[in-house]
């Protein structure tokens, strides 16, 4: 969770997608597996998150062009992405910190933080500024399909999306061997175009080249 902008940041007055040069991925990849978390209920703070008003994976376009990249290649291997979040609105991490506060809102804890009290959860694990409101940023997983590309089913990466614990570091110590190398494999298959792993959440990825390093976007996923 701690996709953490860079020190300067400036929020854009882009009202569109289109001012903020955000495209949907499936514009470029109409059938990626997507499952945009936020947009629904079934995610940490347990309601739709402020700012989604669909279901879409948006990204800046070269970001979104990278990630197509990625897509095709794992293709040819009888593999893909699935996509769980990609650009995120200011007002959505401002969500996230209003819910963080509400210490009296426990509903979530079993399936996202069993292990920590969430008093701890703003010292490291949401951040008050999202380096995935730059629009270079996105969160996801891999899946294992058959020879026809009909029927696919997630790599086992050892703990679920948006999972707060030592658990979720990409290299963590106590995985099994086939979820530590489940998660190299999505790794390198996202070096192989540019984007780097944060290593503290397996399924977090940004380009490396981000168009607007240092600019954040308010405009609704929708």
């Amino acid at each position: 969770m701690p996709a953490l902008a860079r020190d300067a940041t400036t929020l854009s007055p882009a009202t569109t997608a289109a001012a903020a040069d955000l495209v949907d991925i499936r514009t470029l990849v109409p059938d990626i597996a997507e499952d945009i978390k936020y947009a629904g209920r079934d995610n940490f703070v347990g309601t739709a998150v402020d700012g989604y008003l669909a279901p879409k994976c948006l990204l800046k376009r070269p970001v979104a062009e990278a990630l197509a990249r990625v897509e095709h290649e794992l293709r040819a291997a009888h593999m893909r992405l699935k996509l769980w979040d990609c650009y995120r609105p200011a007002r959505a991490v401002s969500h996230f910190v209003r819910w963080a506060h509400d210490l009296s809102d426990q509903r979530t804890k079993p399936a996202h933080y069993p292990n920590l009290d969430k008093r701890v959860l703003l010292d490291g694990y949401i951040a008050s500024v999202s380096g995935h409101s730059r629009g270079g940023t996105t969160d996801l997983t891999m899946e294992q399909c058959d020879a026809e590309g009909a029927h696919c089913r997630p790599l086992d990466m050892g703990t679920p999306f948006d999972f707060f614990d030592l658990r979720a570091h990409t290299d963590a110590p106590d995985v099994t061997p086939q979820q530590h190398a489940n998660r190299l494999r999505l790794r390198a298959a996202m070096e192989r175009e540019g984007f780097k792993n944060y290593p503290l959440e397996w399924w977090h990825y940004t380009w490396a080249n981000e168009p607007t390093p240092h600019t954040i976007y308010d405009v609704p996923v929708k």
